[in-house]
């Protein structure tokens, strides 16, 4: 579907390539190319967004963004941190508006699979709770798991420290002596290392592999792709 036509100036600076005014220069440097048009191109030309060019590439889908990202050890959720997972994407992204954000959060010693977008309506249906989406983790334990574990997880019963609510029921796969596949149907604040405190045990390493039908495949550490549209459009559901 041909995406429909935008100022130049509002498109370039709505994507974060640059300010309103700096549209003027970069055409005075040649810097911007689009296909079709037939006066002189200024800053306020109406243009088709799939035929703009910047410094001769394409620029960036006009509509939403939809990413799958795979979290580094280390790195926070928060757009103003040193160590903010958006130092791992294009630096204009940070001056599109809408502004990116991800679909529930991973804190600073948990790696893993995140979905990021600019469409907070998509968003909101990745990360509500009502939806029960599946959460998959690798953790691995600083003592062996409990050999009732499986059953307490499961029971729905599990109240964690400070809450009246207990967990939903989880699922346990044992990997090994230490290390186990947990799956959960919720996201609440620390809730595998909280836990594995309930059950007496403490995580030493934690790594989201799965969320609902995404997974994370050979993407490596730090690095994103696109999500393609048949993935965009899953539901959101267990």
């Amino acid at each position: 579907m041909t995406a429909r036509q935008e100022r130049l100036d509002h498109l370039l600076s709505r994507l974060g390539y640059c300010s309103r005014s700096e549209v003027r220069d970069w055409l005075r440097e040649d810097r911007i190319q689009v296909a079709g048009v037939a006066d002189k191109l200024r800053s306020g030309s109406k243009v088709n967004p799939d035929q703009v060019r910047v410094d001769g590439e394409a620029i960036d889908p006009a509509g939403p963004l939809y990413l799958l990202y795979h979290k580094d050890l280390g790195t926070v959720c928060a757009h103003d941190d040193p160590r903010s997972i958006y130092d791992d994407l294009p630096m204009r992204w940070r001056y599109r508006r809408p502004v990116l954000s991800s679909a529930g959060r991973l804190d600073r010693d948990t790696s893993g699979l995140l979905l990021l977008s600019d469409d907070g309506q998509w968003l909101h249906r990745w990360s509500h709770a009502r939806h029960a989406i599946p959460r998959h983790y690798q953790v691995q334990l600083a003592e062996p798991l409990q050999d009732d574990a499986e059953q307490i997880l499961a029971s729905g019963k599990l109240l964690l420290e400070g809450e009246s609510v207990p967990c939903k029921a989880a699922q346990v796969q044992r990997l090994g002596e230490r290390e186990i596949r947990l799956t959960l149907q919720e996201g609440r604040y620390h809730e595998v290392r909280r836990m594995m405190a309930a059950l007496g045990n403490h995580v030493q390493t934690l790594h989201r592999e799965g969320f609902g039908p995404f997974t994370l495949g050979d993407l490596p550490p730090g690095t994103w792709r696109f999500l393609q549209e048949a993935e965009i459009q899953q539901e959101a559901a267990a």
